[in-house]
């Protein structure tokens, strides 16, 4: 089931009210309602594979008691590895397997042999690298003694699959979800209305901005033989709008579904684009993945502490791992480790934390400095999502050998005219600007519409919220599948 679906639409408010209204007096009956309306919507997805995510739930529920009731560090150790190995050993079943198998019968195939490798034919069931996570991050915070396990087996299970955030996050925490779903709760109508309007700016995001934004670029990158030069980069470009407006959508979708029932979800985008560095840009893309690496990998490594050599290897590791987590391709390994070298020179200068305010807070512009390192910074994130979208590591380093292949020739100019006449016209460009614009506006806020209510009056307000609704219906791309579902 699709946040941008009909059926969602239908799904939601049956939900809300018999939360609201059926169920309200009773905690127990409430976090029952939202369990079973989590487990039938990712059983919409496919029924086959929910019994991975109650085995991971139980799995993770159990260790965790044993681990907090365990009498000595070696058994602590031995219930948190049967957690971490069962839940990657899935993982890497379904997710890793074949790209391994793969891998390997390429090697041996180099050096001479013949390998007949068998490989799984299986789909990658939706959200497991979310749910995963959110059950890792559960067991080694009791194993840190940062929370004590829940006693409560419903709550514990709605913690992992809360459906606004089942698949495709934000990866939440214990320590900040699970006390909410252990008390009670009533319905907050400021929270509520704050939740739809920041559903109706993800839908905006993710249907007229990512939706119209896929169709150029799907059209640059599955014909980029037959383009050069600056179309490539638009191509490169329309897929980085693409991108965020179909993660971000989804984002607010998510956390603004789960304050119309009283949550309140991690935030997960901080308008990255507006940074004016690498490091920047990675505490403000995919937060609650970030902050999960930094905490659970980086940290324990040494973070940025020690030798140079230390640094570069702990970077390293944990972008890499970055990369690998978004899926079983090089082209995902190679982004996290260009992104890792963007960003060591500033961890290795110290400056890796420069930039930790909001870009021109409290300013309507930027400064000329401001400006040009936002553009370069977004420049840097362009050439690294060519990896990112490409079917292949050939198809990338393709890909960007054209793209610098005539770029200063009037012809490559042409091309490009020639491309956005034929394709997006001046509807495409001026969406984005008024995209760009709004968010810029709000960037200092948890998300772009956040103040309307407070900053214009309620005729400007009730204009723009229906031109953005009507937006949805006469100016939307074709459907597109939210490209994090494949994570």
């Amino acid at each position: 089931m699709l946040f941008n679906s009909i059926d969602f639409a239908l799904f939601l408010p049956l939900v809300f009210l018999l939360y609201w209204y059926g169920v309200q007096r009773s905690l127990k009956l409430q976090n029952l309602l939202l369990l079973a309306a989590s487990y039938f919507f990712y059983s919409c997805w496919d029924w086959r594979f929910l019994f991975l995510l109650v085995f991971s739930t139980i799995l993770d529920y159990y260790t965790g008691i044993k681990i907090n009731d365990a009498s000595g560090k070696r058994q602590r150790k031995t219930w948190l590895l049967i957690s971490v190995i069962t839940n990657l050993g899935f993982l890497g079943v379904f997710k890793y397997y074949n790209f391994f198998a793969a891998s390997f019968a390429s090697a041996i195939g180099m050096l001479g042999f013949k390998a007949d490798v068998a490989t799984l034919e299986v789909i990658l069931p939706v959200g497991i690298s979310f749910y995963t996570f959110h059950g890792l991050s559960y067991v080694f915070d009791i194993y840190n003694r940062k929370i004590e396990p829940s006693r409560n087996f419903i709550s514990y299970s709605l913690f992992v699959s809360f459906f606004p955030l089942l698949v495709a996050g934000p990866i939440e925490r214990a320590t900040h979800l699970l006390p909410q779903m252990e008390k009670p709760r009533t319905f907050n109508y400021s929270q509520a209305v704050d939740g739809l309007r920041q559903i109706l700016w993800g839908l905006f995001k993710k249907i007229v901005i990512a939706d119209n934004c896929a169709e150029i670029a799907n059209q640059v990158f599955d014909h980029s033989s037959s383009y050069s030069g600056v179309t490539l980069i638009l191509g490169g470009v329309f897929f980085a709008f693409q991108i965020y407006g179909d993660f971000s959508g989804y984002s607010d979708i998510a956390l603004g579904t789960a304050r119309l029932f009283g949550f309140e979800l991690l935030r997960n985008f901080a308008f990255p684009y507006f940074s004016r560095d690498i490091a920047e840009f990675w505490r403000r893309w995919h937060i609650s993945l970030s902050s999960w690496f930094r905490d659970y990998l980086y940290i324990p490594l040494g973070g940025n502490k020690g030798s140079v050599m230390r640094k570069v290897r702990n970077v390293f590791i944990i972008f890499l791992v970055s990369g690998f987590w978004h899926g079983a391709n090089w082209t995902f390994i190679a982004w996290g480790a260009l992104n890792a070298l963007y960003i060591l020179p500033l961890v290795i200068a110290g400056k890796n934390r420069s930039n930790i305010e909001t870009v021109a807070q409290g300013r309507v512009l930027p400064s000329l400095k401001e400006f040009s390192q936002m553009l370069l910074t977004f420049g840097l994130a362009v050439f690294a999502w060519i990896f990112f979208r490409a079917e292949s590591l050939t198809h990338a380093l393709q890909y960007v050998k054209n793209m610098f292949t005539g770029l200063f020739a009037r012809s490559s100019y042409n091309e490009a005219l020639h491309f956005m006449q034929h394709t997006m016209g001046y509807t495409i460009p001026l969406l984005l600007l008024v995209f760009v614009l709004t968010e810029w506006s709000g960037r200092e806020q948890k998300y772009a519409l956040e103040r309307m209510a407070l900053k214009y009056p309620r005729f400007l307000r009730w204009t723009f919220y229906y031109s953005i609704a009507a937006a949805l219906f006469f100016l939307g791309g074709s459907e597109q599948q939210f490209i994090y579902f494949q994570f």
